[in-house]
This record gives structure tokens, sequence and C-alpha cells, in this order.
């Protein structure tokens, strides 16, 4: 039976965006434009770029808008409520087999290829029965949304230990309540992102798999993208918008510490947290081969029917 299709925001996502604002001409002769994001760690280059005055070098006033509300933001992109934003690139790639008209512009964060040692993972009680990922057929395990890249990755990690992917059920449960959730008993594991993989780690709760770096060890977690009809309007700016997103992952690259410092500008996460906890990677470019190796688990897990076009996403 086929799983019911969802657009939702990032694997890693808390929330997202559903704020709204028109592109205009902004303060000092600047392009006024609203990206919508979310508040989380792998946003944190942008908010560097803004600060730093990436954007504004080239005549552009972005407005970051974050809020509550999971679904909207990839519609937000398609009505023109935003002229571009951030999400999980199996979200993109279900959205774009559905027919929404959207394109990749620049990538947006990437798993750190290292096991054991990455902004994400799935989790257990230390003193659990599961002695590896593929212990968890049978079993029940946490995700923020199904149907989306934190089950389709942790599928691929049960799959490549040896297990069953189709005998694990997966519930979905917010990210702040797993930690919870897990020394309760209410769920056998949770997939659980930054800054919730360091507060179940230092709980003393083990590591049972990394699931991005499972599925391929430069893979492309998510993207910055817009509309195709938002960028044939103003393929100049559009241009200037991605110059600038570039600048801002190669500063984020190479200022860590900064990425630290600006996380807690834009989220409630404790800095004490903020200072312990794994930082994705931000390379600019998209590894398409492992957006390729996305896309045919998606395919072979029944999220899709058929072979995505990812050209027409990936341009």
């Amino acid at each position: 039976m086929r799983r019911k299709l969802a657009i939702l925001t990032t694997g890693a996502a808390l929330l997202a965006a559903t704020a709204c604002a028109d592109s205009d001409s902004g303060s000092a002769g600047l392009t006024t434009i609203t990206a919508g994001v979310i508040p989380i760690v792998d946003v944190a280059p942008v908010h560097l770029g803004v600060e730093q005055g990436f954007f504004e070098e080239r005549g552009i006033d972005l407005r970051l808008e974050s809020g509550s509300g999971g679904a909207a933001i990839v519609p937000g992109v398609v009505s023109g409520e935003f002229d571009l934003a951030f999400s999980n690139a199996v979200s993109l790639i279900v959205a774009r087999e559905q027919g929404l008209p959207l394109v990749v512009l620049t990538n947006g964060v990437t798993t750190t290829g290292e096991q054991g040692a990455d902004f994400g993972g799935v989790f257990v009680l230390d003193d659990s029965p599961v002695e590896d990922v593929a212990d968890l057929e049978g079993l029940t395990v946490a995700a923020n949304n199904l149907n989306n890249i934190g089950d389709t990755t942790v599928r691929q990690s049960v799959r490549e230990a040896g297990g069953d992917p189709a005998e694990v059920e997966f519930v979905e449960l917010p990210f702040p309540d797993m930690p919870a959730a897990l020394e309760t008993g209410q769920i056998d594991a949770v997939w659980a992102v930054e800054p919730f993989a360091s507060i179940i780690r230092e709980a003393g709760h083990r590591e049972i798999a990394s699931n991005f770096v499972d599925t391929h060890p430069e893979l492309s977690v998510a993207a910055y993208f817009a509309s195709e009809q938002r960028v044939a309007e103003d393929p100049e700016l559009f241009e200037d918008v991605t110059s600038a997103l570039e600048e801002s992952f190669a500063y984020a690259e190479d200022n860590p510490d900064e990425v630290r410092r600006i996380i807690s500008t834009y989220t409630e996460i404790d800095q004490a947290v903020i200072d312990r906890m794994v930082l994705p990677r931000f390379p600019a470019e998209t590894d398409r081969e492992s957006v390729q190796a996305l896309a045919d688990l998606m395919v072979t897990d029944g999220l899709l029917d058929a072979e995505p076009d990812l050209d027409a996403l990936y341009p």
C-alpha cells in the first residue's frame, strides 16, 4: 500500500515559515525579498550572510521569516509569499513530482559523513536490548514527520544492517518530545537531530545508527529553492541571491565559532548546548550522486511510484 504523501519541511525542522512579504524596493535602493527559513542549526549560514552584508553588497535586502506551520513553506514559495526558502531534499522531490514548479538554487546542509559524529542519528536507551539498528524490526521508532527524510534514511540504515525496514513501525513525534518519550518507554528508538541528539547522548543513551551517513557519506540533506516562475521573472536577482548564499556557506565553513554564536540569536537553544553539539557541513554545491541515492530509496520504499526527474529540480 502506498504511503500517503505530504509536503513537509526539513527532517531536521522544529518549525517552518508561515510569514509573508512582497518583493519591492527596500531602503537605500535595495531590493527587498523574503526567505522562508526554519529556526534550526541548518540555516545558520544564511543568518550569517545577512549579518555579514553578503546580500546587501549585491543590492539585496533579504528578510528572513520564520514561524510555525509545517506544511506552509513549499506552498508559500509556489504562491509567491516567499521568494525563496529552505527545505529538505525529500520534501522538494515529492513536491516537484506532484507538479509544483520548484527549482533548487544551492545546497542547504550536508552530513558530516562521520559515523557516530553526525548532526543526527538513531538512539535507544542505554539499557535497551537493541544492539544494532537491524534489531528495530517489530519496534517503534519516532521521527518528526512521516514519509520524509528521517524515516527514509533510517530505513536505509536498517536495510544496510541486514534488517527488514518494512517491519519497523514509525510514529510521528515532535523533536522536543523525543528525549522524554525515549526515557519513559513510550517508543523504542528515536531519530533525532541537533540539539536533541546531543541532549540524548549526554543523558547516557546509545546511538545505533548515523542514518544520513548510511544513506550516502556526502548526503545533501536540504536545499534553498525558489519557484521556476519567480526565477524566470528576475534571473539576475537570483544569480545574486545564489552568489550571496554561496559566500555565506563559505563563511560558515571557515568560521564554526560564528555559526555557534549566530544560532543563539534566532533559536531558543541554550548556549551551553550549542557549544557542545555537532555541526553539519555547509558546502554550496549539491552532491547529485547523494540526491540520486535518496531518490532511489524513495522509489524503493514507496514514497514515489517512479524515478523522479531530478534534472528539473536540480538544474
